[in-house]
């Protein structure tokens, strides 16, 4: 019985079909675009898009690379977006990469909401998404929402974007 449209096994998955992602994604990383591309005011996702020659946003697994180091693994279903929210959003819930560097580098204690009202942590937020401002991005298209989903700790496993490794990528779940 296929899950979400995927009628593959996960055996051709692993073996065939996540390496093949793989080195699309390698290939897109070779060129990759920067970050702070996606930080032009003025520019909404349909604007960005059109600028990488797309006609829509797509749903996708996208990398982020600091001097072609893999720091962070991530996927969304609208990966222009996910992008722009990654260096525009102003909280912890649109800017989740930032706030996670911020809080990993400045423990604070309290709850997100209270951390991102402390002037302090605030600035260290922003210290943190001006470091996001600093990387590159590469990202490969992904139309199937199982495949996205088993692709996204492939890949970071792959990768190597752990915490331990210098990386941002975690997948313990609140």
């Amino acid at each position: 019985m296929p899950i979400d449209g995927c009628h593959r096994s996960f055996e051709e998955l692993s073996r065939e079909i996540l390496p093949m992602y793989m080195e699309r994604l390698k290939g897109m990383m070779l060129s990759p675009a920067p970050l702070a591309a996606f930080n032009v005011k003025g520019d909404g996702p349909v604007a960005r898009q059109r600028r990488l020659g797309l006609d829509h946003d797509p749903m996708g697994c996208y990398v982020l690379l600091d001097s072609g180091k893999p720091v962070y693994v991530g996927i969304s279903r609208g990966v222009i977006k996910r992008l722009m929210d990654h260096v525009r959003g102003g909280d912890h819930f649109t800017a989740t990469l930032a706030y996670r560097i911020a809080s990993t580098r400045h423990p604070h204690g309290t709850t997100a909401s209270l951390a991102m009202q402390a002037p302090e942590f605030r600035a260290r937020f922003d210290e943190s998404r001006s470091y996001l401002l600093s990387l590159d991005v590469a990202f490969v298209e992904i139309g199937n929402p199982l495949e996205l989903y088993v692709f996204e700790p492939y890949c970071a496993m792959e990768l190597d974007t752990s915490f331990d490794a210098g990386g941002w990528n975690t997948f313990i779940t609140h």
